[in-house]
């Protein structure tokens, strides 16, 4: 019976009229395995000139797009580049669909919740779940292997409905979780480190964060971007996942970044991500992208023109038509050359095979053994309930928490999303293995009183409080779910207000003031709210941010509220206050400047005042932090002599470039205990920021430089180390976007504690 999904799957294809075309490349049944673009014991660089040699400038044309496509000589089949894995395998994307033999896949969190767990160990487990279940998937021809995820741009602003895409704000935060996420999709664990599971996608590079915003449009916005900005803030995920997670794929953006949009600008694609940072893969424009630079932009002159800028800027790959029905007409006009349109390919077939698409059948190589036994298995589905369960955040804790089921003899559960499913698997999801909602994971505990207080999630009608109300003043203890979902925050949607939508906020404060038990406000969201009048409401005992929680967020939360598991997860965004919506989206600086009376953006350089901090986050416990280790002086040695002498003012300078110094060697020890002091085990993350000398122009006011989650029993102590590279941890970016080494008295903050080190230089 092992085989019996794999025989099933091919009796399925004989009975299909389609199945005339092979089902993969190099298929020895059809004799086109012959080829040597065929022959696995050649370099896949030879297999690659050799596969493009064989192609009509026709043929070439065909695989230039999303949908590539069939060339029936050479026995390849169409191929789907578009498939999606957010948080799961999703079938958003043409590449990837369910059926009777694969239902459904396993949805964790959105990201911003999972980022919120800040354990580089979990984001590496769902990386590896995901690409399982995708290779099985494939096997059966049910999708590609090539993904589109993730979306690491920077959460720059917490009106963006794209922002619960993301892993919030910090671009340490970001490029760890992006080359971790990628490193669990793409690795084989087989002893050739070239070779890929899935091929994973970073997106959208770069500046991207702005969908629709009071007539603002993605597809014409022009991003205005300083250099350090650009540097310092936008371009370190991508970085990462290119230098870190090696990954395979870069997506450009819609958006223009200062006039020029970034799938035709040479100097962000060929300059900067190809000979910089060596991508090793292919560069894909974000679905139309090139449609939309010359119809909605008006950038190039004509469609060849088009073609000529995007192929010679470096993109490899069109998500759309464009390239499919424009290249041949560039190339005759002499705008492009065959040659530049055989790079592109070289790329995207280079991945190609690094995925074993040319190896011949999928089943009898290396994931050959998945199938559906290991889609939505119980090992797949607990690591997204755990998932949920890490990433909550506890906000507010008055001593109510966690509800004692003993005394809960019944339990109110109130709000717009106190009976979600779909809203909690947020976009680019697939079809879940299940739901959890609220009202079902909080029933496993008690018996539940239930009224959803408003009609949906925008509350635009009043008429269903009264019997909120009354329901919680039945009850024992009350829990209300509110917050959002993707008609309020979505792609191509961004928020105008940082309040809770319609009558949202009057159903929490008639319920909190009419309940006779305790009041636990959950909000489920993807940006942030200004709940201010709920966190100053004594009557509502705890808060918790829950994110979008995916298939088991019911589970979650309830084991969350009723102490079945203590809450361990930090916010990845600042909550902001509603007055920071006169802050223009269209604004990309993110230091502030007085002069305008402008406050700035994030933790790192934000000026105004919070409702809740990036890192905020409770326990139901005590932990207390302790510097064991860590140096008080550091000598850094310079390249020159003379580097770091300003001879104007006979003195040393304040800031060397990274350029001319030796920091690359350089790696301090800084060592804490920390102690769990409480009575419950837990879990625990212990935050590195480090705060260069204030006099530094363009320096944040702190940045993230490393972080560890930690678990701890009830009354033990951990000792936590840190190996700080100050090449990355200590430098700020400058005014002309490179990196320099402020000297003198550096900061670092590690969660209660404080140690300053001072930088100087061996003259």
């Amino acid at each position: 019976m092992e085989n019996f999904w794999r025989v099933l799957f091919i009796v399925g294809l004989l009975l299909n009229a389609a199945s005339a075309a092979p089902t993969f490349p190099c298929d020895p049944s059809g004799g086109f395995n012959t080829f040597p673009f065929c022959n696995t014991r050649l370099s896949i660089a030879e297999r690659v000139k050799d596969l493009i040699g064989h192609l009509t400038l026709q043929e070439k044309i065909g695989q230039l797009v999303n949908s590539a496509a069939y060339v029936p000589r050479l026995g390849i089949p169409k191929y789907e580049w578009w498939s999606e894995a957010l948080h799961g395998v999703s079938n958003v994307g043409p590449g990837t669909r369910f059926s009777p033999l694969v239902p459904a896949a396993t949805s964790f969190p959105t990201v911003i919740l999972s980022a919120a767990s800040f354990n580089v160990s979990l984001w590496m487990a769902m990386g590896q779940t995901v690409s399982n279940e995708a290779r099985a998937m494939h096997n059966l021809g049910l999708a590609g292997l090539t993904y589109w995820s993730p979306n690491v741009n920077i959460f720059r602003d917490p009106r963006w409905g794209r922002g619960h895409e993301t892993p919030g704000e910090d671009p340490f935060l970001t490029s760890r979780y992006a080359a971790t996420y990628v490193r669990g999709l793409q690795q084989t664990g087989g002893p050739d480190p070239n070779r890929l599971k899935v091929a994973a996608c970073c997106k959208h590079y770069t500046a991207y964060d702005l969908d629709n915003w009071n007539g603002v449009q993605r597809f014409t916005f022009n991003a205005k971007v300083s250099k350090y900005d650009l540097a310092d803030t936008f371009n370190p995920p991508f970085y990462g996942c290119v230098k870190d997670g090696n990954v395979a794929s870069v997506m450009c953006s819609y958006n223009q970044v200062n006039g020029v949009p970034s799938c035709a600008d040479p100097n962000l694609l060929i300059g900067t991500v190809r000979d910089q940072w060596k991508l090793n893969g292919y560069i894909v424009s974000d679905c139309d992208s090139v449609d939309v630079l010359y119809n909605a932009q008006h950038y190039a002159p004509t469609p060849e023109d088009a073609v000529a800028d995007v192929l010679k800027a470096g993109l490899d790959l069109d998500c759309g038509a464009f390239l499919g029905n424009y290249t041949e007409s560039a190339v005759k006009a002499g705008k492009v050359t065959e040659s530049q349109v055989d790079l592109a390919l070289t790329n995207t077939f280079t991945t190609l095979m690094r995925l074993g698409w040319f190896d011949g059948d999928p089943t009898k190589q290396t994931f050959g053994n998945l199938g559906p036994k290991d889609v939505c298995t119980e090992a797949n589905q607990e690591l997204a309930l755990d998932a949920a369960r890490q990433g909550i955040v506890l906000l507010k804790n008055t001593g109510a928490l966690p509800l004692a089921k003993s005394r809960i003899r019944n339990l109110a559960v109130i709000g717009p999303n106190a009976n979600a499913t779909t809203a909690m698997i947020g976009n680019y999801a697939g079809i879940p293995c299940k739901y959890t909602s609220p009202l079902d994971g909080l029933s496993r505990y008690t018996t539940t009183l239930f009224a959803p207080g408003c009609p949906d999630v925008l509350c635009g009608r009043n008429s269903m409080l009264a019997g909120a109300v009354r329901t919680a003043g039945k009850a024992d203890a009350t829990v209300l779910v509110v917050g959002g979902d993707l008609s309020l925050e979505a792609e191509g949607l961004d928020r105008t207000s940082l309040l809770l939508p319609g009558y949202q906020q009057q159903l929490v404060s008639l319920v909190a003031n009419a309940a006779k038990g305790p009041v636990i406000l959950v909000i489920m969201s993807g940006g942030p709210f200004d709940i201010s009048f709920a966190k100053n409401n004594d009557k509502i005992a705890g808060i918790l941010w829950v994110g979008y929680p995916g298939q088991a967020g019911g589970a979650a939360i309830a084991d969350v509220i009723f102490g079945s598991y203590n809450p361990g997860g930090r916010l990845p965004v600042t909550w902001y206050p509603q007055d920071f919506v006169k802050v223009p989206m269209t604004d990309m600086n993110m230091r502030p400047s007085p002069r305008r009376g402008y406050p700035g953006r994030t933790y790192r350089f934000y000026t105004g005042p919070t409702v809740y901090n990036f890192g905020d986050g409770l326990s139901y416990t005590n932990f207390k932090t302790t510097l064991v280790k860590a140096p008080k002086l550091v000598f850094v040695p310079l390249k020159t002599k003379n580097a770091c002498w300003d001879k104007k003012n006979n003195s040393t300078c304040q800031f060397i470039p990274v350029s001319v110094t030796k920091c690359q060697h350089i790696v301090i020890d800084v060592n804490v205990d920390v102690k769990n002091e409480g009575p419950r085990d837990g879990s625990h993350t212990v935050l590195l920021y480090s705060r260069s000398p204030v006099a530094q122009a363009y320096s944040p006011k702190k940045q993230l430089v490393a972080f560890q989650k930690i678990f701890l029993q009830a009354r033990a102590k951990q000792r936590v180390h840190f190996k700080l590279d100050i090449c990355k941890g200590l430098v700020i970016v400058d005014k002309h976007g490179h990196e320099t080494l402020p000297l003198g008295e550096h900061v670092l903050y590690i969660n209660d504690v404080q140690h300053t080190i001072s930088l100087a230089v061996n003259m």
